[in-house]
């Protein structure tokens, strides 16, 4: 994560935290002229987070984002759920999802391959062991550039 996302992160995460919600992950990143702040979000119940949350903590944090922004430049924030194929970041994220079917892309070749799809099994602060077609392999956490649940029909 890089500066601007690791402020914008201790800013939301007790704004997040005190409506009840959890933050998933932060991301600013310029597509074609604009800049974007999108914001993740989760909630622990069956329906997860909807509109009314959304724009909670989008209002909450334009108020603090006004008198305390860390990013210069004019942007668009967006803040929503992380969709069906919800990315996995840290350590409870992937504990959370053990059993779920998975996809992990490695910035370097692990057993020879840097994509993963299976069953995710047992994490710790250093690896994720994914299961594909009987096999496991084990995958060093700092190896790992992209993880997220599959979702199937």
């Amino acid at each position: 994560m890089g500066k601007i996302e690791d402020a914008i992160w201790k800013m939301a995460e007790p704004l997040v935290e005190e409506n009840g919600m959890e933050l998933l992950d932060v991301e600013y990143v310029k597509e074609g002229a604009e800049w974007y702040l999108r914001l993740f979000l989760d909630k622990d119940d069956e329906f997860g987070i909807d509109l009314d949350d959304c724009e909670l903590i989008s209002r909450k944090l334009s108020d603090l984002l006004e008198n305390n922004d860390p990013i210069a430049q004019a942007y668009r924030l967006e803040v929503s759920s992380p969709g069906i194929e919800r990315p996995l970041k840290r350590t409870k994220d992937f504990i959370r999802f053990a059993g779920e079917k998975v996809q992990i892309r490695t910035f370097t070749a692990v057993e020879g391959k840097k994509e993963f799809v299976g069953i995710l099994g047992e994490t710790t602060e250093d690896t994720v062991a994914i299961e594909e077609n009987g096999v496991t392999s084990v995958i060093p956490r700092e190896k790992i550039s992209k993880a997220n649940l599959v979702w199937e029909f």
